[in-house]
């Protein structure tokens, strides 16, 4: 008896910042790494600037009405490529940026029945926008995992720039085992999520 070969999800960890000034780069690609040591996913950044896209202006979402804008579909085909989600995401007066949340508006379709998590960062560690961005999930039929990585307070001072600007090695004791109890939940929930989805193709 043979056992077929298992596909490993892939999981794009979205940049949520667009700010010429941002620091979302850093922490970015310090999440890469620990994605790319687990070895049940594959994962790849994307990042919000790489696509031009409009405020969200179609008569509905792609729920009920075929995107007409070309920006925004190619932002669909993009994100349809992957089975989960983490994204990476600063704090604007208690939620996400804008900008992440009209590339969360520009599709549905595409979001839908795979998991998410994120990695906030800035004085409480995004807490409050990590907590926004888990209900508009939900409502995209998204799984938001219980774990995500909080860049806080001392730990997120001694990386900024606006603090003493180390690298992310200088923080990684303290946030390594946030980052793995994430990937373990992603893993999990991508691989149940994308069985779900292929019986679901099956039965239709």
């Amino acid at each position: 008896m043979t056992t077929a070969a298992v596909t490993k999800p892939k999981i794009a960890i979205i940049i949520g910042s667009t700010r010429a000034a941002r620091f979302a780069d850093k922490p970015a690609a310090w999440l890469l790494d620990k994605a790319r040591a687990h070895d049940d996913i594959e994962a790849e950044i994307v990042d919000l600037r790489d696509f031009d896209l409009p405020m969200f202006d179609e008569v509905a979402s792609n729920l009920f009405a075929e995107t007409q804008d070309p920006r925004a579909r190619a932002w669909q085909d993009k994100i349809a490529e992957f089975d989960g989600y983490v994204f990476v995401t600063p704090e604007y007066n208690h939620s996400i940026t804008g900008a992440l949340k009209n590339a969360l508006d520009q599709a549905y379709v595409e979001w839908g029945k795979k998991p998410m998590g994120a990695m906030g960062y800035g004085g409480v560690g995004a807490a409050r926008a990590i907590e926004h961005l888990r209900a508009i999930a939900i409502e995209l039929q998204m799984v938001p995992v219980r774990n995500a990585v909080h860049l806080a307070a001392g730990s997120f001072m001694a990386v900024s720039p606006m603090g003493e600007g180390k690298d992310m090695d200088a923080v990684d004791a303290v946030l390594a085992p946030s980052a793995t109890a994430m990937f373990d939940d992603i893993a999990w929930w991508a691989h149940a999520t994308m069985a779900g989805r292929t019986a679901l193709d099956r039965a239709a």
